[in-house]
């Protein structure tokens, strides 16, 4: 009886272990598989929803891959994921879904942390920075203030856009404006990591307190010139660091003032 026993809880176990191991090898061959969708016709609309009444993304053209979010099901739109991580439905009679095992040369990339600028097919866009200017004063020769900047721009192809900005250094001396046009160059716009460079020109205000010693009022005309690079993150966030210099001009002489900023944007 003993034997027995131990013969049944002998096969129990090996059936435990055997069950474990195929649910181990399923899981694990359904990783190693990954779901795409390649358009087959000339063009498709990527949309924000399942139907035609929701807003279009963009187009695709033929022989464009997408990273499928799942299995493709029995419905009519699937779900997909574009190249910047957003997530978007293409009608189902548009593209042929397929697999491919992890590694396999063939396979596409999905998105991942970072993605290229939303460069392409972007009309505008805004960005809102901060950091600090470093300009000359009839005090000490150069201070340092914090300042804020906002940048709305025209983009008139992926590696061109127009730009105006507006900034405002307010400290406890008083309010310095900056603000004016240019125009950005972006070198790389299909690289995760995007460097750009700009010019422009305008003007500066300064609007001293009534007890500033280190502020004094006066408008001049300002000329700047700089760069910096974008890092464009999944779901179209994008991070811009930059820096740039201001050469301002007087009746009578010139001098230098530089900006060194971070901060957030968006293209749409």
């Amino acid at each position: 009886m003993r034997t027995d026993a131990l013969t049944r809880c002998a096969r129990a176990i090996a059936l435990v272990i055997f069950a474990f191991a195929m649910f181990v090898t399923r899981n694990a061959n359904a990783d190693d598989v990954s779901a795409f969708a390649k358009v087959i016709v000339d063009e498709v609309d990527l949309r924000t929803g399942p139907g035609v009444s929701f807003r279009v993304i963009t187009t695709a053209k033929r022989g464009d891959t997408f990273a499928l979010e799942a299995r493709p099901s029995t419905g009519y739109w699937l779900k997909v994921f574009m190249e910047d991580g957003r997530v978007a439905y293409v009608i189902g009679d548009a593209v042929e879904p397929y697999d491919i095992k992890e590694g396999d040369d063939r396979a596409p990339s999905r998105p991942g942390l970072f993605a290229p600028p939303p460069l392409e097919g972007a009309r505008g866009g805004l960005a809102i920075v901060g950091g600090v200017l470093r300009i000359p004063t009839r005090a000490n020769g150069n201070d340092a203030f914090g300042f804020m900047e906002a940048r709305p721009s025209l983009v008139l192809h992926k590696t061109f856009s127009l730009d105006a900005f507006v900034g405002d250094s307010l400290t406890a001396d008083g309010m310095q404006l900056f603000y004016g046009a240019g125009a950005t160059v972006y070198l790389f716009p299909s690289w995760v990591i995007c460097p750009f460079l700009n010019i422009g020109g305008g003007g500066l205000s300064v609007f001293p307190n009534s007890d500033s010693f280190v502020l004094r009022r006066e408008d001049v005309l300002l000329a700047r010139a700089g760069g910096g690079f974008l890092f464009a993150l999944r779901n179209r966030i994008l991070v811009r660091l930059e820096a740039s210099n201001l050469t301002l001009f007087t009746a009578d002489s010139n001098k230098n003032a530089q900006t060194f900023a971070g901060g957030l944007g968006v293209y749409f």
